[in-house]
């Protein structure tokens, strides 16, 4: 079995209710929505080492990114009563959270290298993060998010052939496992 036939068994296993393999040419780090996060709209720039700047530039998470040949975008996708069901929202975010965790650790148990990027949220290993003062406690753990990577989510599922928008009264959170 490959590498990626394994990713997307466990994926299955798992639960997400949508994965594909990421197309590698899909992931253009765009300076764009790196500034999205420089608003701070989520009060953790500059906090984190999984956040901007501390995930490292746009160059160099390229270059982490030239290290691994394949990945897959993973995504649960959630019911919404209406546009201000931010009940359902949360609990996709957390839904998300716990499978991509869930599979990170899978990986991590067969000792498959990967570079991990998750979807929108900061990291939340530690209580408190050491960034800037000291390294980061758990960098096999870290999960930037696609975005404070500068992907743009939308155009790499586009890009790789899988859908990012699944209907009225949905939402979905995608994350990225490269190997």
């Amino acid at each position: 079995m490959t590498t990626i036939e394994k990713l997307k068994e466990y994926a299955a296993e798992i639960g997400f209710e949508h994965f594909g393999e990421v197309k590698m040419d899909a992931l253009k780090f765009q300076p764009e929505v790196r500034d999205m996060c420089a608003a701070n709209k989520c009060a953790h720039y500059g906090r984190s080492w999984t956040c901007p700047p501390g995930c490292g530039t746009l160059e160099e998470m390229a270059e982490k990114v030239k290290q691994f040949s394949t990945g897959l975008l993973v995504q649960t996708t959630v019911e919404l009563e209406d546009s201000f069901d931010f009940e359902a929202m949360a609990e996709g975010a957390v839904k998300q959270k716990e499978r991509f965790n869930a599979l990170a650790d899978k990986l991590h148990a067969d000792n498959i290298k990967c570079l991990l990027m998750g979807a929108g949220e900061s990291c939340e290993n530690c209580k408190e993060c050491t960034y800037p003062d000291a390294p980061c406690r758990f960098p096999d753990k870290a999960q930037p998010s696609m975005e404070a990577c500068g992907l743009n989510v939308s155009q790499v599922c586009k890009g790789s052939g899988l859908e990012y928008y699944y209907g009225n009264g949905t939402l979905t959170y995608t994350c990225c496992v490269l190997v």
